[in-house]
C-alpha cells in the first residue's frame, strides 16, 4: 500500500502475454526481473554461502591430485584450496555444533511444555516455578529448564529464531551437498547467458527487499506507515539475493538489466566474503559507470575493517581501476554518544560515509511495517538522498551527486566504540569522510553548485 504507486512499470511490455514485447530479452518484465527463478515459475529461496561454493569447486578440482606432481601455478592454487578447506570445515563444524545444541535445547523446552501443558514456556508464571514438595524428577527438570532461560532473559521466540538461524547455517549455507541452482535452469558457468530467470520479483520472501525499497521511496504524506526519503521515484525491482550469498553472475546481470532499462541509481543491500567471478561483476560496474549510473552498497555487518578484510561488492576492480560512481555506506545509530557507530557496521577508509541503519522503520509485505537494522538500511538512505537530489537537479551527473553527498556530511567529533569492540576511537577514523549523511546540507551544496553561488 505504501509502495505500489512508486513501483516501476515497463511501459513497453504488455503484462501477462508471454511475449518479450520490448525485445530486451526478458518476457513480461513489467516491474523488473528475477535472476534467481526458473522459467517454470519456481524460485530459489535458500542458497549456500560463496565460501561453500568455492570449497566445492576446488575440492572437485584437486580431489585426485598428487601435490608433488603439481606445477608452480597449480601448487599456488592448491595452497589456496587448503586455506579454503580449513575455513570451510571450521565453519561447517561450528554450524553443526550450534545446530545440535539448539536441537537439544528445543527438545528440553518441548518436554517442559508437555509437563506444564502449555503452548509456550513464556506463559508459565514465576509462582508456578517455585519448588513444590510433590514435584517429581520431570517436574523439577522442567522448572529448571524454564527458570534457566528466564534468568537469562531469553524467550522461546529467541530460541526459535536462533534455531532457524543455525538450521540455515548447517543444512543450507555450509552444506556442500545442497545446491538449489537447478531451479534457475541456466548453465551457471556460462557467463554469456544473460537471459534466464522469471518475472516474479517478489519471490518466496520479500521482507528485506520491501524494507529497503520503503526507505528509498515509500509514498510520502499519504498517512500510511512511513515516508520514504524520496517520493518522486520509480522503484525497479531486480531480485538477485537468496537466503544465502548472492552469485556473481546474477549480480552482474542484474546491474546490466537495471542500466539497460533506465535506472539512474542502483542500491545494493547485500555482501559476501568471496567473489570468484568478480571480473564479470567488474565489467557490469564499468558498464554502469559509462552510462552515468550511481551504485550504492552497504559496507557489511561483520564489524570488520574492510581495508584489511575485503568485502564484496566493492568499487575496486581486479585490473587495478576504481569505479567512479560508487558509494559504500556504513551504519550509524540514533544514539549521539559513544554508540553512534552501529555495533555491527563494517568500517575503514573503503567506507565512504555513514548513514542511519539502526531500528529503521519501513515497509514489509502484506501492508505491514517493521524496524530492521543493518548497513542494508543505511545504503538505501543514501540512495534515497541521491534520488532526491537527482529529481531536483537533473542536470547533475552521477559523479557530481556522489561528491555532493560526500562533501556535505556531518562530521561528529565523538569518540565512539569501534564496531564490535570496546576500543574507543574518533568517529572520524571509521570512514573516508569521517561523516554521516546530511540531506539538508547536500541540498544546500547542490544549490550552490548549480546556481554558481559562492
Amino acid at each position: 500500500e505504501d509502495l505500489a504507486e512508486n513501483i516501476w512499470i515497463n511501459e513497453d511490455e504488455i503484462p501477462g502475454n508471454g511475449i518479450d514485447d520490448d525485445k530486451n530479452g526478458y518476457i513480461d518484465d513489467v516491474h523488473g526481473w528475477n535472476f534467481i527463478g526458473g522459467k517454470d515459475g519456481n524460485n530459489v529461496d535458500k542458497d549456500t554461502y560463496e565460501l561453500t561454493r568455492v570449497y566445492i569447486k576446488l575440492r572437485d578440482q584437486f580431489k585426485d591430485s598428487d601435490e608433488s606432481s603439481l606445477n608452480d601455478q597449480q601448487k599456488e592454487e592448491f595452497e589456496y584450496y587448503k586455506k579454503i578447506k580449513t575455513e570451510f570445515e571450521e565453519k561447517r563444524a561450528e554450524a553443526k555444533t550450534n545446530f545440535e545444541n539448539l536441537q537439544n535445547i528445543k527438545n528440553a523446552i518441548q518436554g517442559a511444555k508437555s509437563i506444564f501443558n502449555v503452548s509456550s514456556i513464556d506463559s508459565v508464571s514465576n509462582k508456578e516455578l517455585e519448588p513444590n514438595y510433590n514435584d517429581g524428577p520431570y517436574q523439577k527438570q522442567a522448572k529448571q529448564v524454564i527458570k534457566y532461560f528466564r534468568d537469562l532473559g531469553v524467550t522461546e521466540d529467541d530460541i526459535n529464531d536462533a534455531y532457524k538461524q543455525f538450521d540455515k547455517m548447517y543444512n543450507y549455507a555450509y552444506n556442500p551437498d545442497f545446491d538449489p541452482r537447478y531451479i534457475v535452469g541456466d548453465d551457471y558457468e556460462d557467463l554469456s547467458n544473460r537471459f534466464y530467470g522469471n518475472n516474479d520479483v517478489e519471490g518466496p520472501r520479500s521482507d528485506h527487499g520491501s524494507h529497503v525499497a520503503g526507505i528509498v521511496g515509500a509514498i510520502r504524506d499519504n498517512e500510511l506507515g512511513m515516508n520514504g526519503i524520496s517520493g518522486n521515484v520509480s522503484l525497479m525491482i531486480v531480485r538477485t539475493v537468496p537466503d544465502g550469498d548472492e552469485r556473481d553472475k546474477d549480480v552482474a546481470n542484474a546491474i546490466r538489466y537495471a542500466v539497460e532499462n533506465g535506472a539512474d541509481i542502483i542500491n545494493m543491500s547485500f555482501g559476501k566474503a568471496y567473489s570468484p567471478q568478480k571480473f564479470y561483476v567488474d565489467e557490469a560496474m564499468k558498464f554502469a559507470d559509462e552510462n552515468n549510473v550511481l551504485l550504492i552498497s552497504g559496507s557489511g555487518n561483520s564489524a570488520e575493517n574492510i581495508d584489511s578484510t575485503i568485502s564484496y561488492p566493492n568499487k575496486f576492480y581486479n585490473d587495478g581501476g576504481v569505479m567512479k560512481n560508487y558509494l559504500a555506506v556504513g551504519a550509524s545509530s540514533w544514539l549521539s554518544d559513544s554508540l553512534l557507530a552501529a555495533e555491527f557496521s563494517n568500517y575503514g577508509t573503503r567506507v565512504d560515509l555513514f548513514a542511519p541503519g539502526v531500528d529503521i522503520y519501513s515497509t514489509t509485505p502484506d501492508n505491514t511495517y517493521e524496524a530492521f537494522s543493518g548497513t542494508s538500511m543505511a545504503s538505501p538512505a543514501v540512495a534515497g538522498a541521491a534520488a532526491l537530489l537527482m529529481s531536483y537537479y537533473p542536470e547533475l551527473t552521477a559523479y557530481e551527486i556522489k561528491m555532493i553527498l560526500l562533501e556535505s556530511v556531518t562530521k561528529p567529533s565523538n569518540v565512539v566504540y569501534k564496531p564490535g569492540s570496546d576500543i574507543a576511537v574518533p568517529f572520524s577514523e571509521l570512514s573516508a569522510t569521517g561523516g554521516i549523511l546530511n540531506i539538508y546540507e547536500a541540498f544546500r551544496l547542490a544549490e550552490i553548485k548549480t546556481s554558481g553561488s559562492n
